[in-house]
């Protein structure tokens, strides 16, 4: 039986009525209704076609036939309570474990990011009988109590800072302490995380651990200067604690040149704990700890049984093996290589053309480019940063900020966008900066 289907104004209408007003919708002052997509392209209920850079969820592309039908297959034989013995779970895990070090080797299916960074917080803690977590500033790492507290891109707007969380500075070298003409911002940033130990060990505090996204998205599309994260590493192994590396937003290929984004900072560098989301299931909810021996047995040990009734069901890992085939056959790795990084060249070529402009960074299908009211002061630009994403939606292209001023231009889309679609957007943007540019004389 087909669902009833609304008019986009009486489907705003009873939305603003039934669901909370704090879910926000993109491009809240005229939302867009979608009803359809495949791809990288969106349609809304008129059969108008979107452009999305920002649905790094669906990760090989909105409803890919060969996830479906994998989903559809399954769900039609078995979708059971994860407590009965099943080969997808073990086969999926399998085909994980190649993609990563040989110390990570030990797995726990959940259905979220936030579920999964939940349990790593869990996992460093039980294995190192420490409570304090050392995090980034502007990080965040999901929405259940227990992150919002390790968030301070939201613990500020709500209760404030927990004494056994310490905010080390974000590693940005263009707006941070330590910049780009720093002799070596790796270590600079590293050290003020090992100040941070100092510091708690004075007081009589232990850390569990270190909680980093491999890229920080929220932040600004930051990239890590290189050293940063090893040196970071032997601090907090120094100090007792662990290293955990969420790769929820940046996982599964979009760097292109690695599968992990934590595998940037070189083969010596290895997490202790690496949680992933989002792109996993390419839409179904699917999400997983991998960790070492070492902290899973620790973990065991405290006599308590870890259930998640739908985390790794047989539905689920069949999506998410779908979804490594797909990688591989369709060599998005090798895509975003490509695409990303002749999307980052005409980047670069619109910030020489408009002083806009400030800074373009990232690497593979993850990308950010600062709008900034002059260069150098290098004051975010928030207001035309959210103009160009306005204007972008009118030329049917969705694309959403990012940073700690909303200033950043963030591009995370699906993993088959194509060099076209990297030049249709860039011809947009230099479009619309070259009329912003000319109001602002």
């Amino acid at each position: 039986m087909a669902l009833e289907v609304f008019h986009k104004d009486e489907t705003l209408q009873m939305r603003r009525k039934l669901i909370g007003q704090s879910c926000r919708l993109f491009f809240s002052h005229d939302p867009v209704k979608i009803m359809r997509a495949r791809g990288q392209y969106l349609y809304d209920e008129n059969g108008m076609q979107y452009l999305d850079c920002i649905s790094n969820v669906q990760h090989v592309g909105h409803c890919h036939p060969s996830i479906t039908q994998a989903a559809a297959a399954q769900m039609d034989l078995l979708y059971s309570n994860t407590r009965f013995l099943h080969d997808n779970i073990v086969l999926y895990a399998n085909r994980l474990a190649a993609t990563l070090p040989k110390k990570l080797c030990v797995f726990y299916f959940v259905n979220s990011g936030s579920e999964a960074n939940d349990l790593a917080l869990r996992l460093a803690r039980q294995y190192t009988r420490h409570q304090d977590v050392i995090v980034l500033d502007y990080a965040y790492h999901g929405h259940l109590t227990s992150l919002i507290d390790i968030s301070p891109y939201k613990f500020r707007k709500l209760e404030g800072q927990k004494e056994w969380v310490h905010v080390a500075p974000l590693p940005d070298t263009y707006h941070g302490i330590y910049r780009e003409d720093h002799l070596d911002p790796g270590q600079a940033y590293a050290d003020t995380v090992k100040s941070l130990i100092e510091e708690a060990h004075k007081k009589g505090r232990k850390i569990s651990s270190f909680f980093a996204e491999s890229l920080p998205s929220v932040g600004g599309q930051i990239i890590f200067p290189t050293g940063y994260c090893k040196r970071v590493a032997e601090s907090v192994h120094e100090a007792g604690g662990v290293y955990v590396a969420d790769e929820i937003q940046t996982g599964f290929g979009r760097v292109g040149s690695h599968f992990w984004a934590f595998q940037l900072q070189g083969e010596d560098f290895c997490p202790d704990i690496v949680t992933m989301g989002k792109p996993m299931g390419n839409g179904h909810p699917i999400a997983c700890v991998a960790t070492t021996e070492e902290i899973a047995d620790a973990f065991t040990a405290n006599g308590v049984e870890y259930f998640n009734t739908f985390g790794g069901n047989p539905v689920s890992c069949a999506i998410g093996l779908a979804l490594l085939d797909v990688i591989e056959k369709e060599d998005l790795r090798g895509n975003a290589v490509r695409v990303g990084g002749h999307l980052k060249q005409l980047l670069l070529q619109l910030q020489i053309k408009h002083p806009l402009v400030g800074d373009v960074r990232g690497v593979g299908l993850f990308i950010g480019m600062e709008i900034v009211k002059d260069r150098v002061s290098r004051k975010p630009a928030t207001e035309e940063a959210a103009h160009l994403v306005r204007r972008l939606k009118e030329e049917r292209i969705v694309i959403s900020t990012d940073g700690p001023w909303d200033s950043v231009i963030k591009f995370k889309p699906p993993m088959c966008f194509s060099i076209e679609d990297a030049e249709r957007v860039s011809t947009c943007i230099d479009q619309i900066l070259g009329v912003f540019g000319m109001k602002l004389e």
